[in-house]
């Protein structure tokens, strides 16, 4: 008896050792110092994780500063603060809760998220996600971004925080002053963060089992602005080998040259009553959320450093997956009521002098007839921009380009209202259906998620697109380019029938370019 209760205690204590390893966890050093993440199933977690100094006080508006060292471990459990922006916890518009922000804002918020495999064999390929929301929103936390999904199916997926609004793009003569006295870009601080968060990466990611030379960038809408910017920013060269840019092109977005971007933060500083950038610098945050409906709109600008030009985006050589959603120019308000006149005019404000081209590719006899019309003259003026950048780009660059047309719609409020939104392929990318169970997925929206999860990972493993049993995805070459439309089932199709192809290149030829929204 005696042996056998020895025996019992010993098995109990070797359990108790097991249950302990298996519960400990995980950690990771980087340069700053040590991290102690979680575990979510077969991924570990590391949440944030600062890329750089709190770009506060005196470095508000200044180029990202080195991250301070720490001593003994660092917990990275939680998500870090988002970045200062106007909050709407329950959504706008078709962006329900899982498409915005939760949890507090700051200043304080450079930081960035990483999930990694538990098991890990050999270095493994990296998405760095740059997130949307319009370069006044958004964080690298919005739930549909959780790369847990993506990690266990074998890379690494990081996202990442960065300045918006007055705090990210703000441009001022004395500003520019004393980043040129610095050696850094005179405005831009948002990409700049972006830059500072791929540095990082390359620096560190081997600590979680990534290949600093395997890193592909990825975003949608104002994130897919920034991949193009960074695409063709000198300060970005090296820092990846792919991209992937979701319903944004730098010409969605014009750039202000500096001298104008200088004047208007000027004329915006004396509205505030700040005589002086140390006067700014020390105006508390919310003293520039709550300007009014008059507040200047802040954006990437032309700075002669970080944005050299106005374009080149389309010129060079990375490897690139690109398109749009069915209705991403009809997610930002009510669409007009159906009408001939309302046909005409959107005919008329697209394409100008060749509306009556167009025209007879939208027929507008009754109203049903006009409501298809305004969805389809809104949805091909966005892919003719789409194919009006791959003319570009086919012209100059001999790396991969693959287009996509998103044109599913996700179950849920007022699906039939919003179709295949702005964002909508989100959930699909990052196969984060789960973060809306409300929305009720169907069999058919889990095996799209599968689908399309599955073309972006082989994208990022090694710049190609394919999925098991699924329609392989050309290339687009040629002057007719094919793409993938993703719906249920993907097919592939030419970018634009033929004779709204033919209507859109005679436009083209006249110097224009549409509007992707």
């Amino acid at each position: 008896m005696r042996a056998l209760y020895r025996g019992l205690v010993g098995l109990g204590l070797m359990i108790g050792v097991v249950g302990t390893l298996q519960a400990a966890a995980p950690e990771a050093t980087v340069q700053s110092g040590r991290l102690g993440g979680v575990r979510q199933g077969a991924v570990e977690a590391f949440l944030g994780i600062p890329f750089a100094a709190p770009p506060t006080g005196a470095n508000r508006w200044r180029a990202p500063q080195p991250v301070a060292v720490w001593q003994g471990v660092r917990p990275a459990v939680n998500f870090a603060a988002n970045c200062w922006q106007p909050q709407t916890p329950g959504g706008f518009g078709p962006w329900t809760h899982e498409y915005v922000i939760s949890g507090p804002v700051s200043e304080d918020c450079l930081y960035l998220n990483v999930w990694t495999p538990e098991h890990r064999k050999g270095p493994l390929p990296v998405m760095v996600w740059i997130h949307g929301g319009g370069f006044t929103g958004g964080s690298g936390s919005v739930p549909l971004y959780d790369g847990a999904r993506l990690a266990a199916r074998g890379i690494i997926v990081v996202t990442i925080n960065y300045r918006l609004g007055v705090f990210g793009f703000l441009a001022h003569p004395e500003l520019t002053r004393e980043a040129r006295t610095a050696g850094t870009p005179p405005g831009n601080y948002a990409l700049q963060d972006q830059v500072a968060a791929l540095q990082w990466v390359r620096t560190n990611i081997a600590a979680f089992g990534g290949n600093p030379a395997a890193v592909t960038i990825a975003g949608q809408s104002a994130g897919a602005m920034s991949v193009h910017a960074l695409i063709a920013s000198p300060l970005a060269s090296g820092l990846f080998r792919g991209a992937i840019a979701e319903s944004g092109l730098m010409t969605t977005l014009p750039l202000q040259p500096l001298a104008t971007a200088e004047h208007d933060g000027a004329t915006f500083a004396a509205s505030l009553k700040a005589p002086s950038l140390a006067a700014l610098r020390v105006l508390p945050p919310d003293a520039f959320a709550t300007t009014g409906p008059g507040m200047l709109r802040f954006s990437p600008i032309t700075d002669g450093v970080l944005i050299t030009g106005p374009t080149p985006a389309a010129l060079n050589d990375t490897p690139l997956l690109t398109g749009m959603n069915t209705n991403d120019p009809g997610s930002f308000g009510p669409a007009p009521a159906p009408s001939a006149d309302a046909v005409s005019r959107m005919l008329q404000d697209s394409y100008g002098p060749l509306a009556a081209r167009f025209a007879p590719l939208y027929p507008a006899a009754n109203a049903e007839e006009q409501a298809a019309a305004l969805r389809d003259i809104a949805r091909d003026r966005g892919l003719g921009a789409l194919y009006a950048f791959s003319r570009q780009r086919l012209a100059r660059s001999h790396k991969p380009l693959y287009l996509y047309l998103f044109s599913h719609t996700e179950p849920g409020p007022q699906s039939a209202l919003y179709g295949a939104f702005h964002s909508a392929e989100l959930a699909y990318v990052f196969d984060t259906l789960d973060k809306a169970p409300e929305r009720g997925f169907t069999a058919q929206d889990r095996d799209l998620a599968r689908i399309v999860s599955s073309y972006w990972l082989s994208f990022v493993r090694d710049g190609k697109l394919s999925a098991k049993d699924e329609p392989a995805w050309p290339q687009a070459r040629g002057d007719a380019p094919k793409i993938m439309q993703l719906d249920v089932p993907p097919r592939v199709r030419h970018i634009l029938p033929a004779d709204t192809l033919g209507a859109m290149q005679a436009y083209l030829a006249t110097g224009a370019t549409p509007r992707l929204f």
